[in-house]
């Protein structure tokens, strides 16, 4: 009889402890699919009808108006897209400037305050004040 009981407990706790595993790998797939939707959202886009030389200027103006350091300020001549950091005391910000016409330019702008956490406000704010620098 305690050989019986003792099978029947292996058993019942088998089963039971088997209906952990979809919960665990759902939450695990959920905390994963949070994490690559939260950087995807981290890195802000923005098209302006300008010139690529006019937006870099106003984004320069832009993070002096905000006090952002800027670290590098380089052309690719290969694909003619201006590359730019800049730095705070707690984040690292990266700036790309892309002309897609003569008259239009896009901007891509990510802050990163670790290196899996990005702060989408902060490349927001950078985006809002060069469209305020553009008039």
């Amino acid at each position: 009889m305690r050989h019986f009981l003792l099978v029947y407990f292996l058993l019942l706790n088998t089963a039971w402890l088997s209906g952990c595993v979809p919960a665990i790998t759902t939450a695990a797939s959920l905390g994963g699919s949070a994490a690559m939707n939260h950087t995807s959202n981290g890195i802000t886009y923005r098209t302006f009808t300008a010139k690529s030389t006019k937006v870099r200027a106003a984004t320069l103006n832009a993070l002096n108006r905000m006090q952002i350091k800027v670290i590098s300020d380089n052309l690719q001549e290969k694909t003619n897209i201006w590359l730019l950091s800049a730095k705070t005391d707690d984040r690292n910000i990266e700036i790309q400037i892309e002309p897609i016409s003569v008259n239009t330019t896009r901007v891509r702008v990510t802050a990163k305050s670790s290196i899996f956490s990005y702060d989408s406000a902060t490349a927001e704010e950078i985006i809002q004040q060069t469209k305020r620098a553009l008039g």
